[in-house]
């Protein structure tokens, strides 16, 4: 398939629709129809559905849009990268990370940087360890923020002068909010909601002394901002990490760390031998004063 079709095939899986697919990409109809149909026939899949007023994806469809989404995204990253002025720093950066206090060093580098090179474009994804490596291994991501343990045979990698505590966001209300650390035994027999990066951890099961599917996990969540709402509600109280979720005077909501937990170390990571645009380069060296002016502290 040629980036012209993956760049029409979604498009129609976008908007659901031939005719206003081929609105947005300024073609007729019965051609887009045509190029949809010969993509079908030279995979040998039926990647749409068609119903009345609507068409939507199969199986296979959904697999493409991934995919092709991927692909496109590679393609102007590339592109982007090529075109830009070698004298000139400029260009765009991707970095992906969990939500995490480690964000912050990010930020510091980016506000750095910004007041010299105003033409340096930043992306940032949010994710878990395993959609942060995901896009990594793809060349989707220059960098990635990761929180231990994690294997990182696969990368070079710097240790961010952060690390974050485990504990449990929960109502105000709730008896648990009057203690100082939460117990083992204190999570048996409650509502909880957990992210999917503690799913995958054996820490924590190793914490409680328990195995971790004896827990009674209602929900799970990949960014806890709606996770914190559910917790407002009254859902469940969530785990999560400290410093993510507003816990002041106006909140009815508080953060209690599990006792004697470890806290999680954050590391940057990159790929091995890669190869840096001079904007990538750059961000990489003002990381590394930031963190050393942190260091010197």
């Amino acid at each position: 398939m040629e980036l012209r079709e993956y760049r029409y095939f979604l498009a129609v899986a976008r908007e659901e629709s031939i005719t206003k697919a081929s609105e947005f990409l300024h073609i007729s109809q019965p051609g887009l129809s045509k190029v949809i149909m010969n993509i079908e026939d030279s995979l040998g899949k039926k990647l749409f559905i068609r119903e009345n007023r609507k068409i939507t994806l199969t199986e296979d469809g959904i697999l493409l849009r991934k995919r092709a989404q991927e692909i496109i995204d590679l393609a102007d990253k590339t592109e982007a990268e090529l075109t830009s002025n070698y004298n000139d720093i400029s260009g765009e950066i991707f970095i992906g990370g969990g939500e995490t206090e480690g964000m912050r060093i990010i930020a510091k580098t980016i506000k750095e940087l910004n007041s010299n090179y105003p033409n340096i474009k930043y992306n940032l994804f949010s994710g878990n360890a395993e959609d942060v490596t995901e896009k990594l291994d793809k060349g989707l991501l220059d960098f990635g923020i990761l929180i231990e343990p994690v294997d990182v045979t696969k990368y070079e990698y710097m240790r961010l002068p952060f690390s974050d505590t485990w504990g449990l966001l929960v109502r105000k209300d709730n008896l648990l909010s009057k203690k100082a650390y939460i117990e083992p035994d204190d999570l048996l027999n409650i509502p909880l909601i957990c992210s999917r990066q503690v799913l995958g951890k054996s820490e924590l099961s190793n914490w409680l002394g328990i195995d971790f599917n004896k827990l009674n996990v209602i929900s799970t969540y990949n960014l806890i901002f709606n996770a914190a709402l559910m917790v407002s509600e009254g859902i469940g109280s969530a785990i999560t990490l400290d410093k993510l979720v507003k816990t002041d005077i106006n909140s009815n909501l508080c953060f209690i760390p599990l006792k004697n937990s470890k806290k999680s170390d954050l590391i940057f990571v990159w790929k091995k031998y890669q190869v840096f645009s001079k904007a990538s380069q750059k961000f990489l060296s003002e990381l590394k004063k930031q963190i050393k002016k942190i260091d010197e502290v």
